[in-house]
C-alpha cells in the first residue's frame, strides 16, 4: 500500500484507494432489467442510488447499454434519463423492487457505503421523486425504412463521465432510468465517490 500512494494517481483514483468508491451493476451476466412501463414512469426508476443526510457523493460514472425491441410504429421512440432529486434520500420502504449492495471499488476495504441502492423498482412509489436535475439523457427514434421488417433503430447508450463532477450533498437520490413508445432493457453500472459532508 505505502507503493501505491507513491504512485501518481489522480484526486479520483486516490479516493478510490481511501475507500471511498462504490459501484453497483445494474442487470446481471446476459439477464436485463425489463423497464416496468413503456414511457419514463418516475415511480418506476431502473435503479438509484439514496444518499442520506450527512452523506456526500460525486457519481463518477454512469454507462447505460439498452435493448430495443422491434419497432411498432415509424418514429417509435427510446431513451435513457439520469436524475437527481435534489430534496430527499427515498427509504425505499415498498418492496416491489431489488436491493443492490454497494460494491467497494478496493475490494476488502473496511468502510462500506452509507447510500441505500435499488434497482427494477416494479410497482409505484409511495411518494412520486421530484427530479429537480437531470445530469444527462440519450434519446433514440425508429425507423422503419419501408416495411417492419426493416425496421431500423440507432444505438440506445448512456455514458456519463462529467468533467465537472456535481457534489449531491445528502438527502437527495439519483435516480436512472429507461423506457419510450415501446418496452425498453438494458444493463447498467454506476459509480460514485462518498464523503462524510462534513469532510467537505
Amino acid at each position: 500500500m505505502a507503493l501505491l500512494h507513491k504512485l501518481p494517481f489522480d484526486w479520483k483514483q486516490r479516493a478510490v484507494l481511501q475507500g471511498r468508491g462504490f459501484h453497483i451493476d445494474i442487470g446481471a451476466f446476459s439477464t436485463p432489467i425489463v423497464g416496468d412501463t413503456t414511457i419514463i414512469d418516475l415511480d418506476r426508476p431502473i435503479a438509484a442510488v439514496a444518499v442520506p443526510s450527512g452523506t456526500s457523493i460525486f457519481p463518477i460514472r454512469v454507462h447505460a447499454q439498452c435493448q430495443t425491441p422491434l419497432l411498432a410504429t415509424d418514429a417509435d421512440e427510446a431513451e435513457i434519463l439520469l436524475g437527481v432529486d435534489i430534496t430527499a434520500a427515498n427509504n425505499f420502504a415498498e418492496t416491489t423492487h431489488t436491493n443492490e449492495t454497494a460494491l467497494k471499488m478496493y475490494l476488502g476495504h473496511s468502510v462500506s457505503s452509507s447510500c441505500d441502492c435499488i434497482s427494477a423498482q416494479t410497482a409505484d412509489m409511495t411518494v412520486a421523486p421530484i427530479i429537480g436535475m437531470e445530469l444527462a439523457r440519450s434519446v433514440i427514434t425508429g425507423d422503419i425504412n419501408g416495411t417492419a421488417a426493416n425496421a431500423l433503430w440507432g444505438k440506445l447508450e448512456l455514458l456519463y463521465e462529467p468533467k465537472a463532477l456535481p457534489l449531491l450533498v445528502g438527502p437527495c437520490t439519483m435516480y436512472l432510468y429507461w423506457g419510450g413508445t415501446v418496452q425498453v432493457s438494458g444493463f447498467a453500472q454506476i459509480q460514485w465517490l462518498e464523503y462524510l459532508s462534513a469532510e467537505i
